[in-house]
């Protein structure tokens, strides 16, 4: 038996809340640790050593901060699925076992076709929670590969894929960058100025209001409003601007003027045509420019 087999559930959980920590942040410190546990000093101490022997590459103890930080050989204890981190980190996941559940057999989910490379997302995640700039290796449809400099504020789940909402140092403008598009994550040597910053995307702060409506060419459309749970035959969304094209590509909603979308394709329709002025990515919003 080796040594992590020799742990019991509950250590290893505690170890792997360090582990993931240092992979995903960059630091952690034993107050973390007796926060997200209710443990005590001594044990949180005990913790640590026990990590530091099965890796004693992966962190070191900053004594100015009180905090172990993630050393650059670190290598993870524990194999954290991305998918669990990212749907784990969006809602305030942190106990570090990421692996995923025995699947039912009753319940099934979509099925995933991009996965996301741990070691890309835990690299863009340290920039997150830093505040630090990074130089990446992209590959766009349009484009091929590029070097870009961006300022991470947010990664999000558009509906399909992750993306980061950043700033793009090239054009100067914050975008939308596919994560499983980087093949490489570097800090940049150049700190974020104040205009990188995600108070400044306006975009990003900016709160809009949807109103979606069963589409008017459905036959029966208490149907789509049982679906959706409306009320009185509408559905009241408040979303970014930033996000709000997102939303409307993934749930097929006809932005027409006069919902012309007559393919079936739509079952849902935006009654407030004129907050479309308001939100970004308007090309790829269904009937956005007719």
């Amino acid at each position: 038996m080796d040594a992590m087999e020799s742990l019991s559930f509950a250590q290893r959980q505690r170890l792997a809340f360090i582990d993931f920590s240092l992979q995903y942040f960059g630091q952690v410190s034993r107050q973390d640790l007796i926060a997200k546990f209710a443990t005590g000093l001594a044990a949180a101490t005990r913790d640590f050593a026990s990590y530091r022997e099965l890796a004693p590459h992966n962190m070191e103890l900053v004594h100015q901060t009180k905090r172990y930080h993630r050393r650059a050989e670190f290598s993870p204890l524990f194999d954290h699925d991305p998918e669990a981190i990212l749907h784990g980190l969006a809602n305030g996941f942190g106990d570090g076992l990421s692996h995923p559940v025995m699947p039912s057999t009753v319940c099934l989910d979509a099925v995933q076709l991009i996965h996301p490379d741990t070691n890309i997302i835990a690299a863009v995640m340290r920039a997150i929670a830093h505040k630090q700039a990074i130089a990446v290796t992209y590959v766009s449809v349009s484009s091929g590969e590029t070097q870009r400099e961006l300022v991470p504020h947010t990664l999000v789940n558009n509906g399909q894929r992750w993306h980061v909402r950043c700033f793009d140092r090239t054009h100067q403008v914050f975008t939308d960058f596919v994560v499983t598009r980087f093949k490489a994550v570097t800090q940049s040597a150049t700190e974020p100025f104040d205009h990188e910053l995600q108070d400044k995307d306006s975009y990003w702060q900016k709160l809009v209001t949807l109103v979606l409506i069963p589409h008017p060419s459905l036959a029966h459309p208490e149907a789509i409003a049982l679906d959706y749970q409306m009320s009185e035959g509408e559905l009241v969304l408040s979303c970014r601007a930033a996000l709000a094209g997102y939303l409307l590509r993934q749930w097929s909603v006809d932005c027409s003027a006069l919902h012309q979308i007559r393919s079936g394709v739509c079952q849902l329709a935006l009654k407030n045509h004129t907050i479309l002025s308001e939100i970004e990515h308007l090309a790829i919003v269904p009937g956005g420019k007719t």
